[in-house]
């Protein structure tokens, strides 16, 4: 059933966003900006070359906090957070014990407790899955997403544009690492981390004070080039450089050794769903996620049938037109056996068989070191 305009939540941000011909659309249980008039294309473009700004605030937020707090994310997630200094971000994965994904979540550990974002229409589940983990440790998961507002400032000059707002010396702001300090003179948290494969900073902030923010960075990147970006866009950056996105990439039914996500997995320590990855692991999977582009111009789309020879042997989760490659592409899980870069696959598209290459991933590679 589709849900209603009714029934769909709103960003603070909601009417600044049809002021500015933002064009909203049902997502993940929100009604969101999927484009402004400049159009998808040039809102990722202009995000490659100078700077994008996202209203994401759909997303969650989670404190966890407590005497046990790490030895309890330790078990939860698939990255060892021992590693993780104060002030330290990392990706990471929740998982079932059988091996698939609760969710992909960013963990920051900050001096007093740790900090989590997640995907907006996990957020519920999400809750329920960790409060029920909660069992035989001292540690509290609060959800923290109504009164915290989250917006990204992505892009070669997106540092560059937030120095002019934040007291907080971004020189000392590391990739993968979380200050806190003062933008516009407000109190955020700011993460140098990102959803596009380029340079720049998700900001947590006061939910109250969402539109003041929005105004002063959309003012103090003017000169460089920053505009709004919808959701469109955010998503074929995000298709580029290979980022995951649940309910495409991954969800309940695929193991991150099948989206190729082993990168994220502390396999040397005990977390919910070690064994059956490991016992993965060591077997090898049957199916691997692999990037495709077209060699026929056919726009491939989720849930398109994916051919070898005469065979059906899976499916698209993700197609799109890539901006940057300026390629029609998309992911697809087909059998290990023929995962390979070079091998010749066909798509169904309206009811014809269109060429496709398997390529290796990423489509694409961010400029910055």
């Amino acid at each position: 059933m589709t849900q209603s305009a009714e029934t769909l939540k709103r960003t603070n941000l909601y009417d600044w966003h049809v002021a500015h011909g933002g064009r909203m659309v049902p997502f993940a249980g929100w009604e969101m900006p999927v484009q402004y008039p400049t159009g998808p294309k040039e809102e990722h473009r202009a995000t490659r070359r100078a700077a994008g700004l996202f209203d994401i605030d759909h997303m969650a937020q989670f404190s966890v906090s407590g005497s046990q707090a790490e030895a309890y994310l330790n078990r939860l997630t698939s990255w060892d957070v021992t590693t993780m200094k104060v002030n330290d971000a990392h990706y990471a994965l929740m998982c079932y014990e059988d091996g698939g994904i609760v969710d992909d979540i960013y963990l920051y550990r900050l001096p007093n407790r740790w900090f989590i974002a997640l995907n907006a229409s996990n957020r519920a589940k999400d809750l329920a899955w960790m409060q029920a983990q909660t069992v035989g440790f001292d540690v509290t998961v609060t959800d923290v997403s109504d009164e915290t507002y989250m917006l990204a400032l992505q892009g070669p000059q997106a540092i560059r544009i937030l120095q002019k707002l934040t007291d907080v010396s971004m020189k000392s702001v590391a990739r993968f690492t979380i200050a806190e300090g003062k933008v516009n003179g407000i109190s955020t948290l700011i993460s140098r981390t990102g959803y596009t494969g380029e340079d720049g900073v998700e900001l947590f902030f006061p939910a109250e004070q969402a539109v003041e923010m929005w105004e002063s960075l959309l003012e103090a990147g003017k000169s460089e080039g920053l505009i709004p970006v919808g959701l469109a866009a955010r998503d074929s950056l995000r298709f580029e450089p290979g980022f995951p996105l649940y309910g495409h990439e991954i969800n309940a039914g695929i193991t991150p050794i099948e989206a190729r996500l082993g990168w994220v997995l502390s396999l040397n320590k005990n977390f919910i769903g070690r064994q059956a990855i490991l016992k993965q692991k060591l077997e090898g999977p049957s199916r691997l996620l692999v990037g495709f582009e077209m060699i026929d111009r056919s726009v491939p789309r989720e849930g398109y049938d994916v051919y070898y020879q005469a065979e059906k042997v899976g499916h698209v989760v993700a197609g799109i037109f890539a901006p940057t490659a300026e390629k029609f592409a998309g992911h697809a899980f087909v059998p290990a056996g023929i995962a390979k870069p070079g091998t010749k696959i066909r798509i169904e598209i309206r009811n014809k068989l269109k060429e496709a290459l398997i390529i290796r991933r990423p489509f694409y590679r961010p400029a910055y070191k």
